[in-house]
């Protein structure tokens, strides 16, 4: 079978499939956030604390990072867009199933459901990517990519707790549901462009190994190194993710309202500097180096802020600052990781390396609100900006690892030419 080429000359096909992949995003991520708005309904309805429905957060993760490897091999071997299908009907049924939770484990289910229909996403979104949008935008569908999960985000704080308070929990549930069925709708309509045939034994030995297997990419340094940089990177801004209102009030003395607000100028910060990477990242440039610059601003920022003596007024715009620069570095490290792979393993493992390395991300998600936690038991706030600026340098440390695994197979490819 040959495959079905991208249109790499058609400007309206490559928007429209990174409109596409990026709804599907914003989808997984909309479902990110499903839960932890209800959290006070839910503790006040089955009589919770906060450990409990924190618990729904972790069974979410820790499913969607193990799913995610395995989402990985069922993409290389089934294509994209069936196992982004299968995904988004996960989302849609936790939904139903929040809606008609009886007691906690009733809600441990939907969790367990929407962090199986959430490991899908990485692996899917980057092979169809990676497949289907031409080369000199990849750099932009990796940055809308990674907008539209925040756009994702926002919609759904505001989404399920307008409902919640109009209708009630479990009529929330059932909204997330029916966004969940009208995701999958588009994308069963817009099936065309988002399929593509594998080529005859298009496999990871045909494209990387002698000894190749589903398994051999464990194997290889770049998975790992890729792995490591995306569980750092995330840890760090899982402590902004769960403790930023503490962290802030705690430090500098913020009011409420502007200590929970510093999350979504993070956020809108890491917005613009993703945008503003999807122009940096074009294919040939040493991608580790835009990553390295990126995060080592956002790591001098927490240490600023670690030392809790700037002026109030000024927090805010630190805390944009720092995400605009980490925001800067999410188009050129895909870029980055898709380089590796295809010089190493072939486009045959981009589904399986995708997966795994994005697992990274689950994986920082789950363990950091248990180590800042501590931190922040213990009276420790500086402590946590001082942990985040460390793990963005660990995290630069693994993509220049990884960096030098591009140019050592692409040295490779060269000298066999």
């Amino acid at each position: 079978m040959s495959a079905i080429a991208p249109t790499a000359d058609s400007l309206k096909s490559d928007v429209t499939i990174i409109s596409l992949v990026g709804f599907a995003h914003g989808t997984s991520h909309f479902f990110h956030l499903m839960l932890p708005p209800l959290f006070p309904w839910f503790m006040t309805e089955f009589g919770l604390g906060y450990a409990q429905v924190g618990l729904l957060m972790t069974m979410f993760f820790v499913i969607s990072s193990i799913g995610q490897a395995l989402a990985g091999i069922w993409v290389d071997r089934f294509g994209a867009h069936r196992v982004l299908c299968i995904g988004v009907g996960l989302l849609t049924l936790s939904g139903v199933l929040v809606s008609l939770a009886p007691n906690f484990i009733g809600l441990m289910a939907a969790a367990a459901v929407a962090g199986m229909g959430n490991s899908v996403f990485h692996p899917a979104d980057f092979a169809l990517i990676n497949r289907r949008v031409s080369a000199e935008r990849l750099g932009h569908a990796f940055s809308m990519h990674g907008l539209s999960g925040n756009i994702g985000w926002a919609v759904s704080t505001i989404v399920m707790l307008a409902l919640a308070t109009a209708f009630g929990w479990r009529a929330a549930g059932l909204g997330a549901a029916l966004f969940g069925a009208a995701a999958l709708t588009l994308l069963i309509w817009k099936r065309d462009l988002l399929q593509y045939e594998l080529k005859s034994g298009e496999t990871a030995a045909s494209a990387g190994s002698a000894h190749a297997g589903t398994w051999y990419f464990l194997r290889t340094s770049l998975v790992w190194f890729a792995f490591a940089f995306f569980f750092f990177s995330t840890f760090g801004f899982g402590a902004l993710q769960n403790f930023a209102p503490s962290l802030l009030r705690d430090l500098y003395g913020l009011s409420l309202t502007a200590a929970t607000s510093a999350l979504t100028i993070y956020l809108i910060g890491s917005s613009m500097g993703l945008v503003w990477g999807g122009f940096l990242a074009k294919p040939g440039n040493q991608h580790e180096r835009y990553v390295a610059a990126a995060l080592a601003s956002g790591a001098a920022l927490a240490l600023l802020l670690s030392f809790g003596a700037l002026p109030g007024w000024l927090v805010l715009p630190v805390m944009a600052a720092m995400g605009f620069g980490i925001g800067i570095a999410g188009p050129s490290r895909d870029l980055l990781v898709r380089t590796a792979t295809k010089a190493r393993l072939g486009e045959a493992a981009f589904g399986r390396v995708y997966g795994m390395v994005y697992s990274g991300l689950d994986v920082g998600l789950a363990l950091s609100p248990i180590a800042f936690g501590l931190l922040l038991d213990n009276h420790l706030p500086k402590l946590v900006f001082v942990g985040i600026a460390i793990t963005l340098v660990m995290a630069i440390v693994a993509a220049a690892a990884l960096g030098r695994v591009v140019a050592r197979y692409s040295a490779m490819e060269k000298d066999k030419h």
